[in-house]
Order: structure tokens, then sequence, then C-alpha cells
């Protein structure tokens, strides 16, 4: 299972309304392992990416966002990338980033452990239900 870290700057975007979590576009960049995601890493810009020409959509659809007794709770579907038309990666990092933030500020990363390539017609299965993004009072 993918392990998930988030970037340190991202409660601050959400205080500082660069998030609207329930109506922004999600989406997810792909990394290389020599391109590694770092906590201090704050916007799409900081990160090198792979090439999509053959990835099927990377936008992320949200299931619910919403808040109960004081803790905010963002459910993202989970999604398949698709390699169609060649290969996609490799890649060993997904990055979660806000697309309609104005820096594409990012939210961040599952580390796969090792190097992902899709061949032609191969997919991935992106599971977000075993993270759960929440923001609770200390």
């Amino acid at each position: 299972m993918a392990t998930f870290n988030l970037v340190n700057s991202f409660v601050e975007a959400c205080a500082e309304k660069a998030h609207n979590l329930g109506s922004d576009t999600l989406t997810v960049a792909l990394t290389a392992a020599a391109n590694a995601p770092v906590a201090t890493n704050t916007v799409l810009a900081n990160l090198t990416q792979v090439a999509y020409t053959y990835c099927s959509t990377r936008a992320i659809t949200t299931t619910s966002s919403s808040q109960t007794s004081g803790t905010y709770t963002l459910v993202l579907q989970d999604l398949t990338l698709t390699a169609s038309g060649g290969a996609v990666g490799p890649f060993r990092y997904v990055v979660i980033y806000n697309d309609t933030a104005t820096n594409d500020e990012l939210i961040g990363w599952y580390d796969y452990g090792s190097e992902i390539t899709l061949a032609a017609g191969e997919t991935i299965l992106l599971d977000f239900s075993a993270y759960t993004i929440q923001l609770a009072p200390a």
C-alpha cells in the first residue's frame, strides 16, 4: 500500500483561502523517483512531472466534503489511470494538487515505493479510500 504524506504548507493554504476542497478540481501529478516531492514543496511548479501524452484523465472526483464536531473530512473517489496508445512513466509518486487554485497548490503525495511504468492498455487504481484528509483541532 502506498504511503500518504501531506505537504507542510497545506493547512496554511487552507487557512488563507487557497483551497475550497468541496468544489475545487483536484488532480494528480506523477513524478519519478529521481524527482521526488518533499514536504517543503508548495506548488506544482516545484515538481518535475512525467509526460502525460498517453495517460487518461487525472482529475479526481470528490465524494464528500463535510465537517462534524469541528473535524473536517475530505473523501475522494478512487481513480483509475490508463495508458492508451503508449507508455506512461516511469513514476513512483502520485501527487495531489489543487488545479483550481491560482498557483496549483500541492496537498500531498503517495509514495508507491518503487518505479511504475504503465504499458499501453495497462491501468493502475489509485485507492484514495485508504486515506481521508482530515483537519481537526489539536
